[in-house]
């Protein structure tokens, strides 16, 4: 009898964290694969090498040997709260959110762990909520930052993936844009993909790159999984799907991208073509704390502060935020809030104390000592240092979006020559502010910090920040003015939106298969990461805790590989840890 021949390899659109995950769970059960991209080969892993690596973990060892008691319960708390599910579109994300929160505290520690991946110690607390114990926000430190970053979130994946690939497991299609999916008329099945060979390009990774083409191309299958990512780079699409009723009453005008330029949403479009269902297209993640990067590597690149309580935050107008609208609290709550102003941009007022200690970037670039596994530069920069990372001194000095002067008025009065002069028109320039009225803001602050009590919400934010020994230690200024001199000299921050994560996709079942609009699961096609919503079509619902799109990408990831392997009866023998 003839040896049965091998089933075609699975197709994997998308050569990010989430393709390479479900990569690897494919070829340790023996699958072949296709990795195909349209970008070159300096840019597998996608989003993820330029993030800061931060992963979502409740009850880990790490925040065990921090004091932090947080446990299942509570994490389901915290996710409903900041998820608001309210419809029918969300019972698969509501299910994704369950099992996602599950692996967070039961597997997501032992599985990247096995990879190879380790964290820094102290475990950072982002999104620290709306004020409220049942509403958004994380009640814990819960963002454990990967020892290495964005570009060791990678690693541990690509590593298999190239080892694999001198097995004959895997092959990598680069410079390959899928057009097409390839569906069976008899069947109704996914069996392949075509699309175009684009001409070579060796940008560096994140640069734009060419789009012309060369060739043709079409592959075969025994299942297409598609992991091409969201909309963040395709400012058109953002503003397109904007949702004016939950964040703001119009849309904004004026964007900073968070994302290269080929995160373009061309998959989740091209499947729903092919019959695919797309929900919660109008949930997103954008960020209000943008900095135009004076460094730029994509086109209109921004970079995120990734702030703590300090700074004073106020809208375009001078008028201060109201609680709990405080920095690094409620990303889309604050969103809402400045896009209702009428004004796309807002300030922060500081000092260089609080930037020293306060001001982070996002971006695997900016952390060089995170990304070099320097324990030097990591405690000379963040804990011992006065003037902050070299990367935040670089922004400090040369960001357009930074104005540094010794007294208030002059901080004021270059505060509106930068306003006016990044105006694009008439309709984007804010009266200017006047001295006499950020004078009286400042210094009403400012009187709440001369007491170990206050009747200020940020004073108290800023107070129990600092109860976290960790971040007394490395990350929260301790209390003062911002106008004392001794702090000084006073620095403003024009924060610009920054655009980044899709929060809506391909809806999916628990593993990873596309689901139709009869409610049925699409034969022989998957999703995973941002273009499936990072699971279900939307599992972090109308919000996200932070730490989950990494995390969402590599069990999404992991759930369509082991699905599909389990499809096919492959490595039906092999024992899983996990």
């Amino acid at each position: 009898m003839p040896a049965k021949p091998p089933p075609q390899p699975v197709l994997v659109v998308g050569h990010g964290l989430a393709g390479l995950v479900t990569a690897y769970e494919l070829t340790r059960r023996g699958v072949r694969v296709v990795l195909i991209d349209q970008e070159n080969s300096l840019n597998v892993g996608g989003q993820a090498f330029w993030s800061l690596g931060g992963i979502f973990m409740v009850n880990s060892s790490y925040q065990r040997r921090m004091g932090i008691r947080d446990s299942h319960k509570l994490a389901v708390r915290d996710w409903m709260g900041t998820a608001r599910f309210d419809g029918d579109d969300d019972t698969w994300p509501r299910r994704w959110a369950e099992a996602f929160v599950d692996f967070a505290a039961d597997g997501m520690e032992r599985y990247v762990r096995d990879v190879g991946l380790g964290f820094v110690p102290s475990v950072a607390w982002a999104e620290r909520g709306d004020g409220t114990a049942d509403g958004h926000g994380n009640s814990v430190p819960r963002f454990h930052i990967a020892w290495g970053a964005g570009p060791e979130v990678v690693r541990v994946f690509a590593e298999p993936a190239k080892a694999a690939e001198k097995k004959g497991l895997v092959e990598f299609k680069f410079r390959h844009a899928v057009d097409e999916l390839i569906v069976d008329e008899e069947t109704g099945r996914a069996v392949g993909v075509r699309g175009r060979v684009l001409e070579d390009d060796t940008s560096p990774r994140g640069e734009a790159s060419s789009r012309v083409t060369k060739d043709t191309f079409e592959l075969r299958g025994s299942a297409v999984v598609i992991t091409s990512g969201g909309i963040g780079g395709n400012v058109d699409a953002v503003r397109a799907a904007w949702p004016v009723d939950r964040l703001g009453p119009k849309v904004p005008r004026s964007f900073v991208t968070g994302v290269p330029a080929h995160v373009d949403g061309r998959m989740i479009d091209i499947a729903e073509g092919a019959g695919a269902r797309i929900i919660n297209r109008d949930r997103m993640w954008h960020y209000t704390e943008g900095l135009q990067n004076w460094n730029s590597i994509w086109p209109n690149h921004g970079i995120r502060v990734l702030p703590a309580p300090s700074s004073l935050w106020l809208d375009a107008t001078g008028k201060r935020l109201p609680p709990f609208l405080f920095p690094g609290s409620d990303t889309l709550a604050t969103l809402k809030h400045i896009c209702s102003t009428g004004y796309d941009y807002s300030w922060f007022i500081l000092n260089q104390a609080i930037v020293a200690r306060e001001f982070a970037l996002s971006g695997s670039e900016q952390n060089t000592d995170l990304t070099s596994k320097s324990v030097y530069q990591v405690l000379s920069s963040r804990v011992f240092g006065r003037k902050g990372t070299i990367h935040v001194q670089d922004f400090v000095k040369h960001g357009k979006d930074f104005v540094v002067r010794d007294n208030l008025e002059d901080l004021v009065a270059a505060m509106n020559d930068l306003a006016k002069e990044e105006a694009a028109g008439e309709e984007d320039a804010a009266p200017p502010l006047r001295y006499d009225e950020i004078r009286e803001v400042v210094e009403a602050r400012d009187g709440q910090f001369d007491n170990a009590f206050s009747k200020d919400a940020q004073a108290m934010l800023v107070r129990n920040a600092r109860a976290y020994w960790p971040d007394s230690r490395s990350r929260v200024a301790k209390p003062h003015r911002i106008l004392d001199p001794k702090f000084g000299p006073l620095i403003a921050v024009r924060m610009n939106l920054l655009t980044r994560k899709t929060l809506g996709g391909i809806e999916t079942n628990l593993g990873g298969s596309v689901m139709k609009a009869d409610g049925q699961p699409f034969p022989g096609l998957y999703a995973a990461g941002e273009a499936a919503g990072f699971g279900g079509g939307g599992v972090h619902g109308h919000g996200a805790l932070e730490g989950t799109f990494l995390g969402g990408c590599i069990f999404s990831g992991r759930a369509a590989g082991r699905a599909i392997a389990d499809a096919l009866g492959a490595g039906e023998n092999i024992r899983h840890r996990l």
